[in-house]
């Protein structure tokens, strides 16, 4: 299908000369133009498109299952280029603001991942920290904070994952009022727990999550794939399957027949067999996954209004101030970032933060859509940055964060919370780094994960992943696990995937009188977690 006959709201095929990413500055040398047989495969058992954090988990698992698989990975452009390889560094669990079931499948999500690496060595860059979420709008904390509360009450496992800090007076220890505070954080720990020392001290309040980290995504999915293109070369006579990637490869349709008597490779016989087209020719499967997350309604037209490309922007910036002595230390802000709400508008703000090791000392900083047009809701295209969102992250960070070079020091033990300076409302930084990348909003705010039914498109032997509205980190690997195992029947190594994530009939039917995305995210990005409920 040509650009110029999409359906109102479909997504294209991602361009050919994408914004340059931070993440992509340092490219894996094997994975840069790879394709691992010179010519396209005809025939395989599986084909996945797209190779982010999703593709390449589910190749992972799936050659962790069936080594015997001849698996096909095709990329539209170079591998993890999507919006793997242009978010914003973060991986959180959203304890407080999911449903318990889901909240605690995310946290599995970030455990998992955070063993892997461990296990593996993965130099990703892995930080594991604290996730301040800093609320601007007295509503949106009321609301955050009776939500914590339903934590602490029903679900205390979880609620011990989070605190509240208030900018109410300090208690007789020195500190902040604090809601669900571990009992095992040390006395200095404790100290720290102030919007103060938490850099916001403009702030209604903060939530404090225990379990988040930093890392640099791109080189988390290229050890994965670089790993799995390892096992070729231990696998010479090729009686254990192959795994063979396929860069700069658009698929641009697909087609099902039910032809009888044709095998796969492995010699099942499937009740399907699927053509991938693309401009290089085309390969014959029984399994296709789909990785694709905004651009899944390329392939997809009946998901056009379900999973909608939303183009979300970031800013490396250079720290306002530097050591004026070379031994001393450079900015370090500690924690990862999300800044909620603006005083009169509670959904309105949702911008993010992390920074890069102090050596560095770079500030990843995304968000602004509000001041991008349409809020970026169904662009799919990534080629340019918006010059007012731009604007907006060069300029806006400062008056919302401390960004003095010390640590502000925790507030001593008096009854009366310290005097702050006022932070300067405008604080433009050099961008070292602009970029955008092309998010999968979902109707229904869930990833979409199973067989993909005929009367959306599908039929056996179609598989989707895809949709997280901005939040694949926390949520992409384990559903990768939990497709795979549907795909191949692995009932010891199913997932416990939470039902709404499962695309069924009745999901799908359930989806069709939901508000559409864009009038949902007009209400602010927040709404559909608190507002919305």
């Amino acid at each position: 299908m040509s650009q110029d006959q999409l359906l109102k709201g479909q997504s294209g095929l991602p361009v050919d000369n994408p914004t340059k990413s931070y993440w992509h500055k340092e490219p894996s040398a094997k994975l840069l133009g790879h394709r691992t047989t010179k010519e396209l495969p005809r025939v395989a058992d599986v084909v996945i498109v797209g190779s982010g954090i999703t593709g390449s988990f589910a190749a992972h698992f799936l050659k962790e299952q069936r080594p015997d698989l001849d698996v096909v990975m095709v990329e539209a452009r170079e591998a993890c280029s999507g919006a793997t390889g242009r978010n914003g560094g973060h991986c959180q669990p959203a304890i407080y603001a999911s449903e318990p079931h889901i909240a605690s499948f995310e946290l599995r999500n970030f455990i998992y991942l955070k063993g892997l690496v461990e296990e593996f060595s993965i130099p990703c860059d892995w930080h594991t920290t604290s996730g301040v979420h800093a609320f601007y709008s007295p509503v949106l904390f009321k609301l955050v904070r009776s939500s914590v509360q339903y934590l602490i009450d029903e679900y205390p496992d979880l609620a011990a994952n989070v605190a509240v800090v208030t900018k109410g007076k300090q208690n007789e220890d020195g500190n902040s009022d604090l809601e669900g505070t571990p009992a095992y954080l040390l006395e200095g720990e404790r100290r720290e727990l102030t919007l103060d020392a938490l850099r916001v001290p403009h702030a209604e309040g903060a939530i404090v999550q225990w379990n988040a980290a930093s890392l640099w995504p791109y080189k988390l999915v290229a050890f994965v794939l670089e790993r799995l293109l390892a096992t070729n070369d231990n696998n010479e006579d090729g009686a254990s399957g192959s795994f063979n990637l396929q860069t700069n490869t658009p698929v641009t349709g697909l087609s099902r027949a039910e032809p009888p008597g044709l095998s796969s490779p492995s010699g099942s016989k499937p009740t399907s067999i699927w053509t991938v087209h693309t401009p290089r020719g085309t390969i014959s499967t029984s399994q296709v996954l789909l990785a694709t997350n905004a651009y899944t309604s390329h392939l997809l037209p009946q998901f056009t209004p379900l999973i909608v490309p939303t183009q979300g922007q970031i800013s490396a910036l250079e720290p306002p101030e530097k050591p004026t002595v070379p031994t001393d230390p450079p900015l370090d802000i500690k924690h990862t970032f999300y800044i909620e709400g603006e005083p009169d508008q509670p959904f309105e703000r949702d911008d993010y933060l992390v920074q890069r090791p102090p050596a560095s000392a770079s500030l990843i900083y995304g968000g602004g859509r509000r001041h991008a047009k349409g809020r970026g809701v169904g662009v799919w295209d990534d080629s340019a940055v918006d010059p007012a969102v731009s604007w907006y992250l060069r300029g806006e960070l400062g008056s919302v964060i401390d960004l003095s070079l010390h640590h502000p020091p925790s507030q001593s033990p008096t009854k009366e919370p310290k005097k702050h300076k006022p932070l300067p409302k405008k604080q433009d930084l050099h961008p070292t780094h602009e970029w955008t990348g092309i998010m999968g909003y979902s109707k229904d705010s869930h990833p979409w994960v199973g067989g993909v039914p005929s009367s959306a498109g599908g039929g056996d032997g179609l598989w989707l992943c895809a949709g997280y509205t901005g939040h694949g980190m926390p949520n992409a690997v384990l559903s990768a696990k939990a497709v795979v195992d549907m795909m191949y029947g692995d009932e010891d190594g199913e997932v416990d995937l939470p039902p709404e994530y499962e695309l069924t009939e009745d999901r799908l039917a359930r989806s069709g009188v939901l508000d559409e995305v864009v009038d949902v995210d007009a209400r602010g990005s927040l709404y559909a977690d608190f507002g919305g409920r």
